[in-house]
């Protein structure tokens, strides 16, 4: 009996558990791919606290710390994997605008070009000695005078033409018996441009003129002085060029994008910033045949009447030739500062949430640019809307938060191959190089690159001050360098891209260090100083300043969060934190 008992309860047990799983087992596995798939809908993505820059789109380790990753704040907000949030103090503090993208007939279909005025080749001259001698006297004393034609320009004193007078007067005494010698003597004094005046008074007194006068030939301006007072010339060798500014050229650069929509004829509306509230009128003149390779421009020529010296040369202009059109009737267009350049790529931040400020880059393709606009080809629909003010803060933002911006492309993948937080210099991996250096290097001079290095100089100094705790001299360093960067001449870039890129990062660059200027607070200071290092860096990967800076990384900065700085050497001092952790950090970039 006993062991009958026995049996059933075993029975009875192995029955319970097989309904138990039956009835839990399965729903259990069936909770669990629910869940799955929810987490799958979600774009959940995966990060490291120590350092965010990290982007997996599953759970797992860091692989540069070996720390597990945790959920990405983005995904916790049900943000997807590319947008980011910015808060509405930040939105209000960063002064970020937007514009709704729509069709629009780009300011009476007009393009906008940059020129600057020249001289008028055609009426210029050059004075020029018609016989060898000695510059006995110059009459022209500077650059800029004006002559008349017929003014006494210079006396020079002349061996060949002193016996060429002696044959005259010889010959003059035998010109009844000689007639076809005296003729080829007065011939030859005419040919070094002796006036009849001048031959027939060295005839008539029979004197021998020592020092022959020269006269200017031509009207208009000294623009060169080609010889001094003394010096010895030979036939035929300029003494001064004299250019008539009564007509001049305003020269255009056109992009070879734009050349199909110009033509000879077109009327061209001229402002300059001397003269703001007046309106000048020309035509196209002339289009030059062949490409500057360098600029990838064309040079547009207008003439313009200066009768009353209103143009001066060197002075920049800014033309306006309406009615041009890509062709298209209603162009969809957005305002030149909403686009960001990174090599061959056109970027704008899509505001994607209309009730917040959720972001996300999107890359378009861009036309013609039509005034202050630019048309849009391809990445864009009417309606949209986008940053249009304060781009540069935005794609900053984006790049604070790892997500995809103007510099990081393809923030969701993985950077591998790191050292540790102080192994990594020069010798970084690919994969990093490639990450930090997405902004192409644009070509300018040595002039600007010196100012923007002077720019650099000072934000080293305000870095140290950081470093020291001492608040007193970060705000004299910020002051410094707002200075030196209102002396940093945009006239040096070549074109309106250009332009447009350094006026936007100038900028962003001012409105950080003026918040560390206005404030004694150091922890206020060091907020700012985290937006200004990444605009400085843009800046000095773009245009360049002959001289390696080390990119340095700290994971523990904003919350850990993390936060960038530039130093002029490979050693750590972190101006984040100062002395409570002086050596936290590591070099992730060097910018040759």
């Amino acid at each position: 009996m006993k062991n009958n008992k026995v049996f059933i309860y075993v029975g009875l047990l192995a029955i319970g558990i097989l309904l138990g799983w039956l009835f839990f087992g399965g729903s259990s596995h069936t909770e669990t791919k629910h869940d799955h798939d929810a987490v799958a809908e979600t774009n959940q993505m995966w990060t490291c606290s120590m350092h965010p820059q990290i982007m997996q789109p599953e759970p797992g380790d860091c692989p540069i710390c070996g720390m597990d990753l945790i959920p990405a704040e983005a995904g916790a907000d049900g943000l997807l994997a590319d947008q980011f949030k910015l808060t509405e103090n930040a939105m209000a503090l960063a002064n970020i605008q937007t514009t709704i993208v729509g069709n629009s007939e780009t300011q009476a279909n007009a393009i906008k070009l940059s020129g600057k005025i020249v001289e008028n080749e055609e009426a210029n001259a050059v004075q020029v000695s018609y016989f060898s001698g000695r510059i006995e006297r110059l009459n022209v004393n500077f650059t800029g005078e004006d002559v008349r034609k017929g003014q006494l320009l210079a006396t020079i004193y002349s061996p060949e033409l002193y016996a060429a007078q002696q044959e005259l007067i010889t010959a003059s005494a035998l010109r009844e018996t000689q007639p076809a010698l005296y003729k080829a003597v007065r011939n030859k004094l005419k040919l070094w441009k002796l006036s009849e005046n001048q031959i027939n008074q060295i005839e008539t007194s029979g004197k021998v003129q020592e020092n022959v006068p020269v006269y200017a030939t031509v009207s208009g301006t000294v623009s060169e002085k080609l010889a001094e007072e003394g010096d010895y010339v030979k036939q035929g060798q300029p003494l001064l060029k004299i250019a008539n500014l009564k007509t001049v050229w305003a020269n255009f650069d056109v992009y070879e994008n734009q050349i199909d929509l110009f033509k000879k004829g077109q009327e061209v509306a001229i402002i300059t910033k001397a003269y703001p509230n007046k309106k000048f009128t020309g035509k196209v003149d002339f289009i030059e045949p062949t490409l500057n390779t360098k600029t990838r421009t064309v040079t547009l020529r207008v003439v313009l009447n200066n009768q009353k010296d209103l143009f001066k040369p060197g002075m920049f202009v800014e033309g306006n030739i309406k009615g041009v059109s890509s062709g298209k009737n209603d162009v969809l267009t957005v305002p030149a500062t909403a686009v960001l350049w990174t090599g061959e790529r056109s970027v704008v931040y899509l505001k994607t949430n209309l009730d917040q400020p959720v972001f996300e880059m999107r890359e378009i393709t861009i036309g013609h640019k039509m005034g202050a606009d630019y048309e849009v080809l391809e990445g864009l629909e009417q309606g949209d809307e986008i940053v249009s003010h304060g781009t540069f803060t935005i794609d900053a933002a984006a790049q604070l938060q790892g997500k995809k911006s103007m510099m990081n492309k393809d923030a969701d993948k993985v950077m591998k191959g790191h050292e540790g937080h102080q192994g990594m210099s020069e010798s970084a991996s690919e994969d990093t190089k490639n990450h930090f250096n997405l902004n192409e290097r644009v070509s300018v001079s040595k002039v600007f690159q010196n100012q923007l290095k002077t720019v650099f100089n000072d934000y080293i100094q305000l870095k140290d001050a950081l470093v020291e705790d001492d608040s007193k001299k970060v705000k004299a360093a910020s002051r410094e360098l707002m200075e030196n960067l209102s002396k940093v001449d945009m006239a040096l870039l070549k074109d309106d891209e250009t332009h447009h890129h350094w006026m936007a990062l100038e900028q962003e660059i001012k409105t950080a260090a003026t918040f560390i200027s206005n404030t004694s607070k150091i922890e206020a200071q060091r907020t700012s100083f985290k937006n200004l290092s990444l605009q400085l860096t843009n800046a000095i990967e773009v245009f360049g300043i002959n001289e390696k800076v080390y990119h340095q990384f700290c994971p523990m900065v904003d919350n850990n969060k993390g936060g960038y700085w530039l130093s002029k050497e490979e050693k750590v001092f972190n101006p984040y934190f100062g002395d409570a952790m002086l050596t936290c950090g590591e070099v992730k970039q060097v910018i040759e």
